[in-house]
C-alpha cells in the first residue's frame, strides 16, 4: 500500500488517466482539489509530443480544471532537450505537431528537409506517405531517428489510435535503423520531473494507466506505482508483465477516498 498524505510529488499521466479524447474521467477534478487543497507538488508527465504546456492547460481549462502551465511537461520538451545536449546547434526534418514544433523551436534548433542532422517523428495529421517517404531516404541518407515516446497505441473516445512507436516503425523497417525514444520511460524525463517537483524518488508516486511506459519507468526509477484501470489496461494486464505496480486502482479518484 501507499500512504499518499506522507508522499511529497505526484507524477501523473494524463491521457487515459485524466481524459479520454475530451472526455474528462470520473474522480479526476476530486483528486486535483486534493492535490491543490494539501499542497502536494504535482506534474503532467504526458507522451502526448503533439500539444504545448499552454493547450494542455487550456484543454484542463475547458473541462473545469485549472492547472497552471508549470505543471505540464510533455515528450515534445523532453525530445528537445535531448538533442539540446547532444547538439545545440542542429537540424531537424519533423513529423509532428505544434507542441514537437514549439519545443525544438524554441531550444534553436532549425527545420531542415534537405540535410538534418535528425528525423524527429512525433504523433502528428501531417503524418503522409510523402513525409514517411522523405523521412525513410533522409535517414537512408544518415540522419539519425528520434521518436517522440514509445507509445504504440493511445485511448481516444472510442477506443485507440496508432501512436508514436507504430508510427516510427514503417522507418525502422524501411531504413534498418533503430529509432532513439525520449519520452517515458526513458530515465532522462523521469529524472526531469522529479528535478522540477524537488523531489526524490521516494518521495514521490506515479500515476499512470501503461505498465509499459508508466509503470516500467516508475519501478527502473525507484518510485512507487499507481496503475489505473481508466485507460489501456484491465485487472488481467499486470500478469503479462515481469514488473509488477505498487497499488491497483479503478482510477485517480480512488486515491482521494
Amino acid at each position: 500500500m501507499i500512504n499518499y498524505n506522507e508522499k511529497k510529488g505526484f507524477i501523473c499521466d494524463m491521457d487515459g488517466v485524466i481524459y479520454h479524447g475530451n472526455k474528462i474521467l470520473p474522480g479526476v477534478t476530486e483528486f486535483i482539489e486534493w492535490l491543490q487543497d494539501n499542497n502536494k507538488q504535482y506534474l503532467f508527465l504526458t507522451n502526448n509530443s503533439g500539444m504545448t504546456p499552454q493547450e494542455l492547460h487550456q484543454k484542463l481549462k475547458r473541462m473545469g480544471l485549472e492547472v497552471p502551465e508549470e505543471h505540464f511537461y510533455t515528450s515534445a520538451l523532453a525530445t528537445a532537450a535531448f538533442i539540446k545536449a547532444q547538439k545545440p546547434d542542429a537540424s531537424a526534418f519533423v513529423i509532428g505537431e505544434a507542441g514537437l514544433f514549439k519545443a525544438l523551436y524554441d531550444v534553436g534548433i532549425s527545420m531542415n528537409e534537405v540535410d538534418p542532422d535528425y528525423v524527429i517523428v512525433g504523433e502528428g495529421r501531417n503524418y503522409s506517405l510523402e513525409s514517411l517517404t522523405k523521412a525513410v531516404n533522409l535517414v537512408k541518407n544518415g540522419a539519425k531517428l528520434i521518436g517522440a515516446n514509445s507509445d504504440i497505441t493511445g485511448p481516444i473516445e472510442n477506443g485507440i489510435a496508432p501512436a508514436c512507436r507504430a508510427l516510427v516503425a514503417p522507418i525502422e523497417m524501411s531504413t534498418g535503423k533503430q529509432a532513439y525514444f525520449c519520452g517515458k520511460p526513458n530515465p532522462l524525463m523521469m529524472r526531469t520531473g522529479l528535478n522540477i517537483l524537488g523531489c526524490h524518488s521516494e518521495e514521490a508516486v506515479i500515476i499512470g494507466d501503461r505498465m509499459d511506459t508508466d509503470i516500467v519507468a516508475g519501478t527502473e526509477s525507484g518510485i512507487d506505482t499507481v496503475l489505473v484501470l481508466s485507460g489501456v489496461s484491465d485487472r488481467n494486464t499486470p500478469s503479462q508483465f515481469a514488473y509488477q505496480p505498487t497499488v491497483i486502482l479503478q482510477g485517480v479518484g480512488d486515491i482521494v477516498k
